[in-house]
């Protein structure tokens, strides 16, 4: 498996409304992607699609090596992880809804007992995110910032291939935007073979260590491709249809209208 996702002329249509067009988008496994747009472009569609939450109208779509429509889906979203900020979890201590990853419930399930591997995969994650001394605080107890990198970890719980943010920054100051980004940043450093995507609207949310992004319009892919190359003031300029300036300082994006 060269590519943990690829979608190849996948169009999604709801009436005669096509959320998105024609969208060909391959991420190869370890690749960290960022997918920018501005609101209706289509991002959140592709990303249910990554996901295996929606199918294509037309065209394909191959998540981990197996194709949509002939493939079991729980067994394939066990080897995914979503964050999503605005899920709300029951008010447990965050230790247990990191654990509660395992068996996808919210909170400890009655009777079951975590193994020992679990635990510490547990103990890893909660340092990663840097909620280890946070582990008792209830979910109610928490800010933003926290909840957020306490989904993180419970979305990691179970090792997945493959993981996607759908705008994991949302609500957040700029304290707690820097403290997930360095998050996102060590979480790839630690797990090469790990791929992910991150959805944002906004270029100072997506972390240096985003290899790849991609770029879209309209429902249509604006551009794709490495980082370096595909982030530019053209390509940011023609995707909101204003002059955009984009300047990087130290290994961050900065984009500005001129």
């Amino acid at each position: 498996m060269s590519h943990a996702l690829s979608l190849l002329d996948a169009t999604v249509r709801r009436s005669s409304t096509h959320l998105i067009r024609d969208v060909t988008w391959q991420a190869p496994v370890g690749s960290h992607w960022a997918v920018l747009g501005p609101n209706g472009a289509g991002k959140s569609t592709a990303l249910r699609l990554a996901g295996g939450w929606w199918y294509p109208t037309t065209g394909t779509v191959d998540i981990l090596g197996e194709r949509l429509g002939r493939v079991e889906l729980q067994r394939l979203r066990r080897r995914i992880g979503w964050v999503d900020p605005r899920q709300r979890l029951g008010d447990h201590p965050v230790a247990e809804l990191v654990l509660s990853g395992v068996t996808a419930s919210n909170g400890l399930l009655p009777r079951w007992t975590p193994e020992s591997a679990e635990l510490a995969r547990l103990e890893e994650l909660l340092e990663l995110t840097g909620m280890a001394a946070k582990r008792d605080r209830r979910w109610s107890a928490l800010s933003q910032g926290e909840r957020a990198r306490t989904l993180i970890a419970r979305a990691l719980i179970n090792e997945p291939e493959l993981l996607l943010l759908d705008e994991p920054t949302t609500g957040l100051d700029l304290p707690g935007r820097e403290r997930l980004l360095g998050v996102i940043d060590r979480l790839r450093a630690a797990q090469p073979g790990l791929t992910t995507v991150l959805v944002t609207h906004h270029v100072e949310e997506i972390a240096a260590s985003t290899s790849d992004v991609l770029l879209l319009k309209e429902g249509r892919v604006l551009a794709s491709g490495p980082v370096d190359e595909t982030l530019t003031s053209g390509n940011l300029s023609a995707l909101y249809d204003l002059p955009v300036s984009l300047e990087k300082v130290h290994g961050r994006w900065f984009a500005l209208c001129i």
